[in-house]
Formats: structure tokens, C-alpha cells, sequence
């Protein structure tokens, strides 16, 4: 089992920036990739960012030249630096981490606003 907690959601002005972390604990070493996904109010959840078994990010189009996600397997964390933000991007925003055998787990969700 894979444990996830986010951290770092809150209320922004547009074109600011925000930095959101996620902490993995638990069976740590069957990670085999992890990501950001968010759920907008009205609409289905989505993939922002995330970091495969090769090490590269991939990015969403929405995410792509605003958006960073970086993985630091030392402390079993995986942080989105969120900048130039818009009130599109507000919405609930989820970790996600796959295992090797195919399981997915999900954080409880951070909550970001993007509101002038």
C-alpha cells in the first residue's frame, strides 16, 4: 500500500503562482510513476503533470510552459510549481501514484482558487 497527503493548495490572484507538494509513504519502493491530476467543479478529472519510470515529465496541454513537476525520490515526494495561473486552473488537485503491479492510488486532494 501506498500512502499520499498534498499540501500547498490555497486562494491566488490570476497570474500568480502557487507550488503544490505530494509526500508518498508506505510501500515506497513498488512506485513506478506519479502524477498530478485535478477535477475542475463540473467536470471530469483530468492529468496536469506527471513522472514516469523514465524520469521524464509530461504535461498536459493546459500545463504545458506554466506548470513544473518535479520528483525527488530521496524524499518520496513529488512537487507542481504552478505559475502564471488563471481562474481555469482552479479546481481540486490530486496526487496519483501507479505501482508495478498496475495499482493506483490517489491523495485526499488539495483545493487551489484562482480568484481576483
Amino acid at each position: 500500500q501506498v500512502q499520499l497527503v498534498e499540501s500547498g493548495g490555497g486562494l491566488v490572484q490570476p497570474g500568480g503562482s502557487l507550488r503544490l507538494s505530494c509526500v508518498a509513504s508506505g510501500s515506497i519502493e513498488n512506485i513506478k510513476a506519479m502524477g498530478w491530476y485535478r477535477r475542475a467543479p463540473g467536470k471530469s478529472r483530468e492529468l496536469v503533470a506527471g513522472i514516469g519510470a523514465s524520469g521524464r515529465p509530461n504535461y498536459a496541454l493546459h500545463a504545458e510552459g506554466r506548470f513544473t513537476v518535479s520528483r525527488d525520490n530521496g524524499a518520496h515526494t513529488l512537487d507542481l510549481q504552478m505559475d502564471n495561473l488563471n481562474p481555469e486552473d482552479t479546481a481540486a488537485y490530486y496526487c496519483n501514484a501507479a505501482d508495478i503491479s498496475g495499482q493506483l492510488y490517489w491523495g485526499q486532494g488539495t483545493q487551489v482558487d484562482v480568484s481576483a
